[in-house]
């Protein structure tokens, strides 16, 4: 027993020493190919193997024969360990060249495609991540493009509606100036309408810029959406009586919500706006609450004759504002974004779809607990 434990002490010590000498090697290839790194491994394999080989041999006291016939065998294995470990290494090197290749094209073209033949699990694991990537900035890329569009759309169309307005304030006022007008009160309520138009647009402008860059400061309370939808109908019947557009909200259940309610009144407010605008003389805007597995949905249903279904996806959008024929003169495309833009910080959802005679805008929003 204690000659096979001197045995393995011997040969412990000698593949240790060849381990030792091969981690320093290593340590100063490391920033080397993969095949270089592979290589020193199987030298350092046989070497280990022949250094424990040897000195058991010695210990041994083996013939120079029998010595010369180990090494030799030990020899032989470690050109194949060699031979094979410089292939090994190839293969690896080139498949991580063809992955590099790939990630290149990757950040030039914006496109990432996987290089074809067999790769190691973690070169298949970063190709599945470099294409999930791609996949990911594809989609960002789409989105920042369509940002981009509906930002220089609502650019041309708030310029367009800033002109109007502009130059006829700069009319009136060269007139007033000149003093060439022979009812001065009708052009005094006529700039304070048009300023009142360009306060709103204004103000639509920086609750937007608020909502983009999350800083729209919520402060939720609890409480009924019967109080909620009252208090929207009262501030829109003005609008109403003169459009000749009917209200009715007899279908409000008072469940509870919590949501901030200025906020939430501005909501309302711009869906009935909005409806009432688009819905002609003797119309009916209907607005209805109920509860619907654990939310609370709004809706607001109006008379516009409906929204081309081709439409009805870009309906929150910046600066979306339809065909001309349902376009109101006051409007900068800014009121339904805003809506959206509102709802999703309450963590609710807007939406909009095609009835009989008109469309039906909910907003859905989490019930109080």
């Amino acid at each position: 027993m204690s000659d096979l434990l001197l045995i393995a002490l011997f040969a412990f010590l000698g593949a240790a020493v060849a381990g030792l000498v091969g981690a320093c090697v290593l340590r100063l290839l490391r920033h080397r190919s993969v095949a270089v790194s592979l290589t020193v491994v199987a030298a350092v394999t046989v070497v280990a193997m022949l250094a424990g080989t040897l000195a058991v041999a010695r210990a041994m006291f083996l013939s120079s024969h029998d010595l010369t016939v180990v090494t030799t065998v030990v020899a032989m294995a470690a050109v194949v360990s060699l031979a094979t470990a410089l292939l090994l290494g190839r293969w690896v090197v080139a498949r991580s060249r063809e992955l590099a290749l790939a990630a290149r094209s990757f950040g030039d073209a914006g496109s990432f495609a996987a290089p074809g033949g067999g790769a190691t699990a973690e070169l298949e694991e970063l190709s599945r991540e470099l294409a999930a990537t791609s996949r990911k900035l594809a989609a960002s890329r789409e989105r920042e493009q369509a940002l981009e569009t509906s930002r220089r759309e609502l650019v041309a169309w708030i310029s367009h509606d800033l002109r109007t307005p502009l130059a006829g304030l700069r009319a009136m006022s060269e007139a007033l100036e000149d003093g060439v007008v022979k009812d001065p009160e009708r052009y005094f309520r006529q700039i304070r309408t048009e300023v009142d138009r360009l306060n709103g647009m204004v103000g639509d402008l920086f609750e937007l810029s608020r909502i983009h860059a999350g800083a729209l400061g919520l402060t939720p309370t609890r409480m009924s959406v019967y109080d909620l939808v009252g208090e929207a109908l009262a501030g829109a019947d003005p609008l109403a009586r003169e459009q000749g557009v009917r209200l009715v909200g007899d279908r409000v259940e008072a469940v509870p919500v919590e949501v901030d309610g200025k906020e939430m009144t501005r909501v309302l407010a711009n869906l009935l706006v909005n409806a009432i605008r688009r819905t002609p003389a003797d119309g009916t805007v209907a607005v209805a609450a109920e509860r619907r597995e654990g939310s609370v949905v709004l809706s607001v249903t109006d008379g516009c004759g409906g929204i081309p279904e081709e439409d009805l996806p870009r309906v929150f959008d910046t600066g979306w504002r339809g065909s001309e024929a349902r376009t109101p003169p006051a409007g900068a495309g800014l009121g339904l974004a805003i809506v959206r833009g509102i709802v999703e910080a309450h963590e609710g959802r807007a939406d909009v779809r095609n009835v009989l005679g008109g469309c039906c805008f909910e907003v859905t929003l989490p019930a109080a607990r």
